[in-house]
């Protein structure tokens, strides 16, 4: 990848979605209205930025990497109480996640809300949340891996954006010395907060499938995604650019979880599919190999199909896991010269 040309900044936006009818045809819950996206505020010199857990633990000493480095940025940082907080492997009791993220998200001097980190916890409380101040004052939502249910979440019921990026868990100690592919993750988290228009390329790849493609970008975590199959946080993905990543899991479980996403249509009306890193897999047990790669259990679940899909995009437990807007209109371009992905205005 030439990181040259990795991002590139100028302004947002985003219109358009598929029709309830179609929603219902194919397996859509039909309490999904469809609505024009809506960006929340982008962030200005001085606006503050909360710090909570809802999913797994973080000490207060791994949140002060990010701390230092986004108020080199000029904002404000507000610590949440579930920051040190610990409840075995949670950020905190199921409770007090609520509470704090509940308080972040009703304050209207917070501006973006960072997770700590990823792990689990999410969905054990993402069905108490009153999202009505939120709905009336709309925020960034930041973070990946489990984070996956406030984006699938917030995108179905309310039609908001957010941020698919690294957390606090992932800033450099020292980032004038840290590695140029770090830098650059985490500067596009500041460009997306700020109302740069994104733009993102990826190397050619001879199992990608070649095409075109413009639609609301939407994804993130696969095991999360496959997990709300049913749930009020279901994701939508009619019509729209799908991305996917996964870390440490089996191959079996990683065919399932894709044949679930197949058996319950959520394949079938895609704008575009996008494979991001599928690392650390889990090596099968002797005499029990599985026997199919990753590239063929995706090229399996889309042969009927014909948008475009890419591979080895830089997005998921990685270094190269750069900042994308949930929720927002995105061009999508697969070429044997290789990939772009760009932010509409």
């Amino acid at each position: 990848m030439n990181r040259k040309h990795f991002l590139s900044s100028l302004v947002t936006a985003g219109v358009g979605m598929h029709s309830l009818k179609t929603l219902a045809a194919i397996g859509t819950p039909a309490d999904v209205t469809p609505r024009k996206p809506a960006v929340p505020p982008y962030l200005k010199p001085g606006d503050i930025i909360g710090i909570t857990c809802p999913a797994g633990y973080i000490r207060r000493e791994e949140i002060q990497a990010a701390v230092r480095i986004m108020e080199s940025w000029g904002f404000n940082i507000r610590i949440g109480k579930t920051v040190g907080a610990r409840d075995y492997s949670f950020g905190g009791t199921d409770a007090e996640r609520l509470q704090d993220l509940q308080a972040m998200m009703n304050d209207k001097s917070i501006k973006a809300v960072m997770c700590g980190r990823g792990g689990y916890g999410t969905a054990r409380i993402i069905d108490q949340l009153d999202f009505s101040r939120f709905r009336e004052n709309p925020k960034w939502i930041i973070g990946f891996s489990d984070i996956t249910a406030l984006h699938c979440h917030i995108s179905r019921h309310l039609g908001i954006a957010s941020l698919h990026s690294k957390m606090c868990n992932s800033f450099p100690d020292d980032f004038s010395k840290s590695d140029p592919v770090v830098q650059d993750t985490i500067m596009s988290i500041y460009q997306a907060l700020t109302g740069k228009r994104m733009h993102y390329s990826a190397s050619p790849d001879s199992s990608n499938r070649k095409g075109a493609a413009r639609g609301i970008l939407t994804g993130g975590n696969l095991s999360v995604i496959q997990s709300l199959s049913g749930t009020d946080s279901e994701i939508d993905t009619n019509g729209k650019i799908l991305f996917l990543e996964e870390v440490g899991e089996y191959l079996y479980s990683l065919d399932r979880m894709l044949g679930t996403l197949q058996r319950s249509h959520k394949l079938d009306n895609l704008a575009g599919l996008i494979i991001g890193g599928f690392n650390r897999i889990k090596p099968d047990d002797p005499g029990e190999e599985f026997g199919r790669t990753v590239y063929d259990m995706v090229r399996e679940r889309v042969k009927d199909f014909s948008y475009p899909v890419c591979f080895n995009f830089p997005v998921g437990h990685q270094r190269n896991n750069y900042a994308l807007k949930c929720g927002v209109m995105h061009s999508f371009s697969v070429t044997e010269e290789g990939v772009t992905l760009k932010e509409e205005q």
